[in-house]
């Protein structure tokens, strides 16, 4: 795969926003990961929201450049997911589907090149089938791209986003039109010093037909090697802040507050994933 193109549509924005939404949760989460002998690795989940529990357990094996996933719930739920990269050069290819649910099934195919990045996906494949197409053009620096999503049944766009994004080694920025141009979403994120400890996020979004707006900031901060303390806060007066601590290579402690001034009730959440 080419790292000099302009990457995925989706990615666009994307560090800006994980810092305000990655790994904050108001949940009891538990996941634990092992690795057989054949090479597979076995992750097991187990999630506590109010008063109602729920698992999951999920199975990958990578071999070359194949890897095939396949995940069951207590739902009775049963997902699985084939990647294969470099089918064609420069060209991955991703299928998934749900076992007795095939309206939620989906091909993608997805091709980077030095200057541009485009994919193409075909889901609901049972039923009205949709078509899904992204492309950016640019390079890792400056980007431009857009996403639409077509309906076959119907011959009708049921989607179509455009945006612009910006990334220097300290600083990013995008811009995104979304909802068929209805709504646009702005975002910004800056490091702080030469090291990198410290990083501030702004994220500023509008509805122009209902005239709402939404702004929030946000910011992480590495207190040490193993301790990312991270919050933030919108118009809307929600204040969010988690601290995770590092307990080995890949394995974390995540603990999570959130206040909300219209409920006046502090919701607590705890995360606790070890990995080999």
């Amino acid at each position: 795969m080419s790292k000099k193109g302009p990457g995925l549509f989706s990615d666009f924005g994307k560090n800006a926003k994980d810092i305000l939404t990655k790994d904050y949760s108001h949940n009891q989460k538990f996941t634990i990961a092992s690795r057989a002998d054949a090479g597979i690795d076995l992750t097991s989940t187990l999630v506590r929201k109010g008063g109602l529990s729920s698992g999951g357990v999920a199975a990958k094996y990578k071999y070359k450049k194949t890897i095939l996933g396949v995940r069951f719930n207590t739902q009775s739920n049963i997902s699985t997911t084939l990647t294969i990269s470099d089918v064609l050069p420069s060209t991955k290819a991703i299928a998934s589907w749900k076992l007795l649910d095939y309206s939620s099934s989906k091909i993608e195919v997805q091709y980077f090149y030095e200057h541009a990045c485009f994919t193409t996906a075909v889901g609901s494949l049972s039923k009205s089938p949709a078509l899904d197409i992204s492309a950016a053009i640019g390079t890792p620096h400056v980007a431009f791209g857009t996403e639409a999503s077509y309906s076959l049944a119907s011959g009708n766009f049921t989607k179509y986003n455009a945006g612009v994004s910006l990334k220097k080694p300290n600083f990013s920025a995008s811009v995104i039109l979304t909802d068929k141009g209805d709504a646009v979403r702005a975002s910004f994120l800056h490091h702080l010093g030469q090291q990198k400890r410290g990083t501030a996020v702004g994220e500023i979004a509008r509805k122009f037909s209902t005239n709402e707006n939404t702004s929030t900031v946000g910011c992480s901060y590495s207190v040490n090697p193993q301790t990312v303390v991270k919050a933030k806060l919108n118009n809307h007066g929600n204040l969010g802040a988690l601290v995770q601590h590092k307990l080995k290579s890949k394995s974390f402690l995540t603990l999570c507050g959130n206040f909300d001034t219209m409920e006046k009730i502090p919701k607590f959440g705890v995360m606790l994933s070890l990995m080999p």
